[in-house]
């Protein structure tokens, strides 16, 4: 917004960027949590393609180096992806996938926190935990992404 001296006010574009980042997180998260794993883990790696920056770079909390460039991300994503692909469309693994938003006070960055449940045919469960930043760049996320508290819950 700009003034009567034609001053803009940074209190209105830091508004746009929160609120245009947690537009862009919503939709990002949407489409994570309704894709079918068991349908396909293609889906997943269109989202990846569609929302974050050639840039990227993904970091943890143990201080490992981060991976740097999309192509690596991705590879690191579909390794992920096609076994638990396998086991879901043929070995009956039930896989679901829930998000949080966690509130956060930096314009063009959001937090969340994530839970995937395997549930195998027998019953027995392993819950994996974990919170997610990222950062915004116009409409997609980049550069940086961090993980944390990973954790894994067997019952």
């Amino acid at each position: 917004m700009i003034d009567q001296h034609g001053l803009v006010s940074a209190d209105h574009l830091e508004r746009d960027l929160y609120t245009s980042a947690l537009t862009r997180e919503g939709a990002l998260n949407a489409s994570i949590v309704q894709a079918e794993i068991s349908r396909s883990f293609e889906e997943y790696l269109d989202i990846f393609d569609a929302f974050y920056a050639d840039d990227i770079e993904v970091s943890n909390e143990t201080g490992d180096e981060p991976i740097q460039g999309k192509a690596r991300v991705r590879s690191l994503i579909s390794n992920f992806l096609i076994p638990l692909h396998i086991m879901a469309e043929i070995g009956g693994l039930s896989i679901s996938i829930r998000e949080t938003a966690v509130p956060g006070d930096a314009a063009g960055e959001t937090h969340s926190a994530w839970t995937l449940a395997l549930v195998g045919v027998t019953g027995r469960t392993c819950t994996l935990s974990w919170r997610a930043l990222r950062k915004w760049n116009a409409s997609i996320c980049g550069p940086c992404i961090s993980w944390e508290a990973k954790t894994c819950r067997e019952r």
